[in-house]
């Protein structure tokens, strides 16, 4: 990978290496707003996600409560960063000058953000939803949050959207987001929420 920045790690992959149908998990491109948070074995083990907000039940998950209470389901799936190609831009763009290597397309194995979120009870009134990780805000803050993004209702409920766990096969890599994280394909990277601890219906 060719590395863009070190805070956050940022690194995109070079295009010749994006010819596999499934990306290599070492091939595939690095992007993170925050820093990435440096969590112990026992963290990791006991983790938990949270969905809360216009909801009418709130409830908290371990990895182990989402495999068990809800069908396992693998999708080869294209991650991209929203401001891939932005090198090329004129007049030039602000941020990382990705080329054309932020953008991959793995296999994830997780749930469904659908079932999951349905079975809190969506109030009629949701109109979108917002997504929390555990990275850590540039500033070192801890009160703030390093990105959340969300997307409407209706793209939360498409039932290719997945709380994923695995990445081609295996645990996923703690630089692309472990234990879990989202993948919310279509849409800009920005909303697959890495080290995944919360989802709140607004």
């Amino acid at each position: 990978l060719t590395i863009l920045n070190d805070r956050p790690i940022n690194a995109e992959t070079p295009p010749h290496l994006l010819n596999d149908s499934v990306t290599p998990t070492n091939r595939h491109f690095v992007r993170n707003n925050g820093i990435m948070p440096n969590l112990t074995s026992n963290e990791v083990n006991n983790w938990t996600l949270k969905i809360e907000g216009n909801v009418h039940k709130e409830k908290l998950y371990t990895i182990k409560d989402l495999k068990e209470n809800f069908e396992v389901i693998s999708k080869v799936l294209q991650l991209e960063c929203g401001g891939n190609g932005r090198a090329f831009f004129s007049p030039p763009a602000p941020g990382n000058q990705w080329t054309y290597g932020a953008i991959s397309c793995s296999e994830w194995t997780g749930v469904r953000l659908l079932d999951v979120l349905k079975a809190s009870g969506i109030k009629d009134t949701s109109i979108y939803t917002g997504h929390y990780g555990a990275d850590i805000h540039l500033s070192g803050n801890e009160n703030k949050d390093a990105i959340s993004r969300g997307v409407p209702i209706k793209k939360a409920l498409d039932v290719n959207n997945i709380i994923a766990f695995s990445m081609n096969g295996k645990n996923i890599p703690k630089i692309h987001g472990a234990p879990l994280r989202l993948i919310c394909p279509g849409w800009p990277g920005s909303t697959s929420q890495k080290w995944l601890t919360k989802i709140k219906v607004l």
